[in-house]
């Protein structure tokens, strides 16, 4: 059955939710840096204590040492833990719904589909692209050993994350905001660059991601031939030939699903193994 569907319907409560994390975390650096005279309920609140990987990067070290990483608080453990439990059960659902950089990124990548249209996300090619997809595993392992034999967060001066909501204090060290930019900029050819050639949470997330109870799942007695799931996947993972998509760069966004793009009712769908 082929079905039409208002877009903003399907759409909205993803786009609310990271229009709600970008706003709570941009809050959370402005009333920061303004010593918590904004928010008072926030005061003592910093970005550092809001992120989940500051709690991968200090495992080591609270396992050895019984102390943080410098700068990291409890609360980032508490996050991990939680974040990981998401995953599991629903997928990467922190880089496609909650983490601000990946919003801005996508948001972009809205720009340069109007600039490029259907060059957009296109520019790579398919071989280098796949290639490069797993840089994020070498940053990851990199990330993990430098912290861990410092004590200190080794990621911090290249981290566009944190230059992001930062980039107007002293704080961020120039080769952030290098990285920053760059991001920016391919984000306007290339859809989520960060988050697929060099998030190191990104790639510990898509690991995770392929054990989870909940994924993107396709009918093949069902599907036509219009690859309208693949063409709006913004990973660009071949979802037309998967029954399953276990893939480590998906972000669950939903674009590929009947309820977004699919034109088929109940042909792709978010689920369990048997909610289909």
């Amino acid at each position: 059955m082929i079905i039409k569907r208002s877009r903003l319907k399907q759409v909205w409560p993803r786009t609310v939710l990271q229009v709600f994390f970008f706003v709570l975390i941009a809050l959370i650096a402005i009333n920061h840096t303004l010593d918590g005279t904004l928010i008072p309920i926030f005061s003592n609140v910093s970005l550092h204590a809001v992120c989940p990987f500051g709690g991968v990067v200090s495992v080591y070290q609270y396992a050895t040492a019984g102390t943080f990483t410098q700068k990291i608080h409890e609360s980032s453990f508490i996050l991990m833990i939680i974040i990981f439990i998401l995953t599991f059960l629903f997928g990467s659902v922190f880089c496609g719904w909650i983490c601000p950089l990946g919003s801005v990124q996508e948001w972009l990548g809205k720009l340069g589909k109007r600039i490029f249209k259907k060059r957009y996300n296109q520019f790579i090619p398919r071989g280098i692209d796949q290639f490069l997809r797993y840089l994020r595993y070498i940053m990851l392992v990199w990330v993990l050993y430098m912290t861990a034999v410092s004590g200190k967060l080794a990621f911090g001066d290249i981290d566009p994350y944190y230059a992001l909501f930062n980039f107007w204090t002293g704080e961020v060290a120039v080769t952030g905001l290098i990285v920053l930019g760059i991001t920016l900029l391919a984000s306007l050819t290339v859809e989520r660059p960060w988050c697929k050639y060099t998030c190191p949470y990104g790639a510990l997330l898509g690991i995770v991601n392929l054990f989870s109870i909940f994924a993107i799942r396709r009918k093949e007695s069902e599907c036509k031939p219009c690859n309208l799931c693949t063409q709006n996947c913004p990973m660009n993972i071949p979802v037309h030939t998967k029954d399953v998509v276990r893939d480590h760069q998906c972000i669950v966004c939903l674009e590929c699903t009947s309820e977004a793009n699919c034109p088929i009712d109940n042909t792709v769908t978010f689920s369990t193994k048997g909610g289909r």
